[in-house]
C-alpha cells in the first residue's frame, strides 16, 4: 500500500509540473519548451520566401497572434531538410517555396481558440469565412485545441512563380474556411484529374483546371519528399516521419 501511495504522489508531482500527457491529433502528447531539435527554416532552405501571416494582421483573426515574436519560420531539422529537397525540385520547374506558417507554439493555438469563442468578433469574415457563421468553427473543426503545427514538422506553403514574380494562382487564399480549400475540390488529387465538380461549394465558387493543376504541382513535390497532405487544406503538409510525433512545443517563434 505504501508503494502505491508513493507512486500516486510521484505521478501527482509530475502532473503539477506539466509533464502529464494530454490528448491531441489522436496521440498522447507532452508539452515542452525545448527547441533543441529545431532550425530556422531559411538557414536550410535559403531560397524560401517568408510571408508569416500570424506575425502580421492579415489573417483570419486580424491581429498578430500570441507567440509570434519575429516574422521567421522554424521547423524541426528533419522537416527542414526534407523541405530543402522539395525546394530543389520546384526550382527546376521555375518556382520557389513561399511559407505562410511552420512551427506554431501552443500559445498561438490557444489564441485561436479564444478568438473563435468570441463569436461577435468577425472583423475578417469577408476575407476568410464569408460563407460560414463563426459559431460553427469548432463544430466543423476549423479551429481546434491542438494542432499538428505545434509538433514542429508541419508547414503551410504555396509556390512563387519566378517568371511572373507572383504567387502561383491556386484558386483560393491561404486559410480560407470552406470546401474550396480542399485538395479534392473540382478534382481528384490522387490521379491529378480535374473534374470541375464544385458541388460542395455553398456559393457556387469553382476553380479552373489550371488552378487545380497548380495545387497538384505543389502536392506532388511535397509527397515526393516525405510529406503527407491534409484533406481540408491544399497548403498544409506534415512530414510523415516526424521526429516529435508525441510532443507539442511552447517556445515562441523567433530566431
Amino acid at each position: 500500500m505504501w508503494l502505491l501511495a508513493a507512486a500516486v504522489v510521484a505521478l501527482l508531482c509530475v502532473c503539477l509540473m506539466g509533464g502529464c500527457p494530454v490528448g491531441g491529433d489522436g496521440d498522447a502528447v507532452t508539452p515542452t519548451e525545448d527547441s533543441t531539435g529545431f532550425v530556422t527554416l531559411t538557414d536550410v532552405v535559403p531560397d524560401a520566401i517568408l510571408e508569416i501571416r500570424y506575425f502580421g494582421s492579415y489573417n483570419f483573426v486580424g491581429t498578430r497572434i500570441d507567440g509570434y515574436e519575429e516574422p521567421t519560420a522554424l521547423l524541426t531539422k528533419r522537416a527542414a531538410e526534407a523541405l530543402k529537397d522539395v525546394s530543389d525540385e520546384v526550382k527546376g520547374l521555375g518556382y520557389r517555396l513561399k511559407i505562410y506558417d511552420a512551427y506554431r507554439p501552443q500559445r498561438a493555438v490557444d489564441d485561436f481558440v479564444r478568438w473563435a469563442a468570441d463569436v461577435a468578433d468577425t472583423a475578417m469574415k469577408a476575407y476568410f469565412y464569408p460563407d460560414l457563421d463563426k459559431g460553427v468553427l469548432f463544430e466543423q473543426e476549423y479551429i481546434m485545441a491542438k494542432s499538428g503545427h505545434t509538433r514542429g514538422s508541419t508547414v503551410d506553403l504555396t509556390l512563387f512563380d519566378m517568371q511572373t514574380g507572383k504567387e502561383l494562382d491556386m484558386g483560393g487564399t491561404f486559410d480560407w474556411f470552406g470546401p474550396e480549400s480542399h485538395p479534392d475540390f473540382c478534382g481528384n488529387p490522387d490521379t491529378g484529374e480535374y473534374t470541375g465538380d464544385n458541388s460542395g461549394s455553398p456559393s457556387g465558387r469553382s476553380i479552373t483546371a489550371e488552378q487545380f493543376e497548380h495545387r497538384m504541382i505543389l502536392r506532388r513535390a511535397m509527397l515526393n519528399h516525405g510529406f503527407k497532405p491534409l484533406d481540408s487544406e491544399w497548403w498544409h503538409f506534415t512530414l510523415r516521419d516526424e521526429p516529435f510525433a508525441n510532443t507539442y512545443f511552447t517556445f515562441p517563434v523567433r530566431e
